[in-house]
């Protein structure tokens, strides 16, 4: 090829380069989102050492990230939160309600509170599940009418006595399958997702939750509940 064709050669692939509309050329745009958190102070991200931190929803949302979307982002996880007091908030909290109607993906634990509170009065358990059933009906049928085309993931609990004896776990175990199976039905009820945790937990209890003295997870163990999240919703996302 001469000098001459090379030129108008290298000249026509320029024009055509150029003339390529920018869209062909840019990085496909993120998608973006709006992820609210729901809950107690797993979802506020305490810590075992009573801190407040960063906590399985803020883990889910770098999940979200690493997955190229862009996350408008809301937590209104609050330690001590019961299922009474989520449930009014859902239904009668503008900013909840606002938030829960923009969300695409929302995430919800509610419950141990419930249990611990009622630990000290074992007379009163039966009443508390009861109404912990009642609650999260009202908060998930709630948001389905707030939002019908929101994905809910409510969580499952784990042990969160891993140190007490082998008595006291006899005597709390059947108590959180209890706990758990209340939840688990409830979201099946209202076509939620639910994600469980206990086993999870469970296999490195000392990892997760190093504090003897204390209820809550470590770094590893919300990165480990933020990844079981990931799981189900990675799967439903699209």
């Amino acid at each position: 090829m001469n000098l001459g064709k090379r030129l108008f050669s290298l000249l026509l692939v320029g024009i055509l380069f150029v003339s390529l509309p920018y869209s062909a050329l840019a990085k496909p745009a993120k998608k973006v989102i709006d992820y609210v958190a729901l809950g107690d102070s797993l979802a506020a991200g305490q810590t075992p050492y009573r801190e407040i931190d960063l906590g399985y929803a803020d883990y889910l949302v770098d999940r979200f990230e690493q997955s190229q979307y862009t996350v408008g982002f809301t937590n209104f996880g609050v330690s001590g939160y019961t299922s009474e007091q989520l449930r009014n908030d859902v239904l009668s909290n503008p900013k909840v309600q606002y938030q829960i109607k923009e969300a695409e993906f929302i995430t919800i634990d509610i419950g141990a509170n419930d249990l611990l509170r009622a630990l000290s009065n074992p007379a009163t358990l039966p009443s508390t599940f009861e109404a912990l059933g009642a609650n999260l009906h009202i908060i998930l049928s709630t948001i389905d009418s707030l939002n019908p085309h929101a994905k809910v993931y409510v969580m499952g609990y784990y042990n969160p006595f891993p140190y007490r004896s082998a008595e006291d776990q006899a005597q709390l175990l059947p108590l959180l399958d209890i706990l758990n199976q209340t939840i688990a039905d409830r979201a099946h009820v209202n076509g939620d997702t639910f994600v469980p945790t206990a086993k999870l937990i469970e296999k490195h209890y000392e990892t997760y939750l190093p504090n003897p003295l204390d209820i809550h997870l470590s770094k590893e163990g919300y990165q480990l509940v933020a990844k079981e999240f990931w799981k189900v919703i990675d799967k439903s996302k699209n």
